[in-house]
Order: structure tokens, then sequence, then C-alpha cells
């Protein structure tokens, strides 16, 4: 028999540290308003149609403008992009005009802003949410793309950001 352990939450985030991930900024606009947010937490569903998933967290009430407008952009970034990355974050406090303000946008398909020199962008239109414990699990159908350049990516580990 299995013997099960209780897992702390602090110990969870503390292993949960030690995994390294591509450092994105999810962002949306629409009838709901402007928004953006930097996520660790996203990757491929499938190729066939092209789908991705973020995760955002559901008790933050700013995240609720994803499911209203219907869409976001998954927007990777690259080294030079890092301050943007702190910013969208939420330490540096700046509004969303002023975290906007960073960078040049412009609009794929779904009407969500896309960073123009992002190492790629998947434009999507929300298809489905999951609520799970903290966070909810957003599903994207890509309906644009665009493939940046080949920039050093931005990764995430160990609490701080590095080069690949």
């Amino acid at each position: 028999m299995l013997k099960k352990h209780v897992i702390e939450p602090q110990d969870y985030r503390d292993a949960m540290s030690r995994f390294a991930g591509a450092v994105h900024v999810i962002t949306t606009d629409g009838p709901a308003g402007r928004r953006g947010t930097t996520v660790i937490a996203a990757c491929s569903v499938s190729d066939g149609p092209p789908m991705v998933l973020s995760c955002v967290n559901r008790h933050n009430p700013n995240n609720d403008l994803f499911l209203q407008n219907g869409n976001f952009a998954l927007n990777t970034l690259a080294v030079k992009h890092e301050p943007m990355a702190v910013a969208f974050s939420g330490v540096t406090r700046l509004s969303p005009e002023e975290r906007f303000a960073m960078a040049e946008w412009d609009v794929i398909a779904s009407g969500a802003p896309t960073l123009v020199d992002a190492v790629a962008v998947f434009d999507c239109e929300l298809i489905d949410t999951k609520e799970l414990a903290t966070h909810r699990v957003l599903f994207g159908k890509v309906t644009g793309l665009r493939i940046g350049d080949n920039l050093r990516p931005l990764i995430y580990h160990d609490r701080a950001y590095h080069v690949l």
C-alpha cells in the first residue's frame, strides 16, 4: 500500500521553482477591457487544429477579462523583454497603460494585443476553460500566428529570470 503524504503549499511552490519554463505575456482586449499578465504555465495542446493553453490565477478579478473578451494572445518573450515580464507580473505596480507602453503592440486576428517583436505569438479564440484549485486553464484555438526572430528566450527558474 502506498503511503500518502500531505504536501504543504510552500513545499510544492519550492519544488515547482525547480521547473524551468518559457516566459510569456498573455493579453486580451475587447468590450471588457485590456489586460496583460506574465505567465509561465503555458503549452501546446494540439497542432490539428492548433491549440494552446495557459493558466491564470482565477482569484484575481482582472483575469476575468480573458473570459469576458473571449480571446487571448500568448506572446513568448526574449531575454530583452525581462523588464516587461517583471512589469506585467505586477511586481512594479505599474498601471496597465504603463505596462503596455513599454513595447509596440498590434493585432493579428482575435483583437488581443500582440507583441510586435515577440519570439512567437499565438493569437487565440478562447474555446474552453477549466477551473482547478487556484487557477483557470484557458484553452485557445490559434487563429493567428507570428514567428519572430530566433532570439534567445527568456526562461524562469528558481524564482529568477535566466538566459537559455
